[in-house]
């Protein structure tokens, strides 16, 4: 009978921790998924403009209530762009419309930035590329927020074809794996402290894996959140710190890739 007893004991721990790990591996499946889009870059574009409607949502949504100059005011802190539309379209407007004006509005942002990026760098791309293509595969770009900077090493060739359109796409392929990683680490602290604070919830005559559930959710819905605004945050402010002398200082011969500009 104690070994029996001990047996269920130990099958019930076994299927406790079981199902905290299902809350995890749902949650690890959707940011994987994430992950693999922004590795491979084939659908960086559409992975970014589904940041944006969701992020215009929410960002309405937090903002019921709100006058136009504090919604002004709070959507330039949040992404340091101005509105798009004026008053008179804010106060006669639903939620969903003005969160689409606003959707559509980062994404003319985000499109002119990008190409100013592609721009500013295509005649830097094409002397190095006449000059030297046949010693370089890559060239390192440094790509700042104004606050972070950060070197991308893009295919010099590609960047070369494509006019400097490859550049726009790897800012946005660097910009979000990091985002992704630097966020997932975050929640992934978060979630073992949660799951030793859920703990006490049995004093309370609670289960501690519906507690777990419902706070693990509301976590993971924060990180989603806090993702896409520094995601877009970077990418609507994005630009290339250039010096005078970028363009001589790209061609000097290196035994490997291009260093910073």
């Amino acid at each position: 009978k104690a070994q029996k007893k001990v047996e269920e004991n130990n099958f019930g721990i076994r299927k406790r921790l079981l199902e905290y790990d299902d809350v995890m591996n749902d949650q690890r499946t959707s940011v994987y998924a994430l992950r693999r889009d922004a590795i491979s870059g084939d659908k960086i574009e559409v992975d970014i403009m589904n940041m944006m409607l969701d992020l215009s949502n929410l960002l309405v949504q937090e903002s019921q209530g709100m006058s136009y100059d504090d919604f002004a005011e709070f959507v330039m802190a949040q992404l340091s762009i101005d509105l798009g539309f004026d008053e008179e379209f804010y106060s006669r407007s639903k939620e969903a419309e003005i969160a689409d004006r606003l959707c559509e509005h980062m994404h003319e942002v985000y499109a002119r930035r990008m190409e100013a990026l592609s721009t500013r760098l295509y005649p830097v791309i094409k002397a190095v590329y006449e000059k030297q293509g046949s010693m370089y595969k890559n060239i390192a770009i440094p790509v700042s927020d104004g606050r972070k900077q950060m070197t991308l090493s893009v295919d010099l060739k590609k960047a070369y074809d494509t006019e400097g359109r490859e550049i726009a796409k790897t800012v946005s392929k660097v910009i979000t794996l990091y985002q992704i990683d630097e966020h997932w680490k975050e929640h992934l602290r978060e979630m073992d402290d949660l799951k030793q604070s859920v703990q006490n919830a049995s004093y309370e005559q609670k289960d501690p894996i519906v507690v777990y559930k419902i706070e693990s959710y509301d976590l993971f819905a924060k990180m989603l959140k806090d993702l896409y605004k520094d995601v877009l945050s970077f990418l609507l402010r994005s630009f290339v710190p250039l010096r005078e002398e970028a363009p001589q200082r790209a061609a000097e011969p290196k035994k490997t890739d291009m260093s910073q500009m």
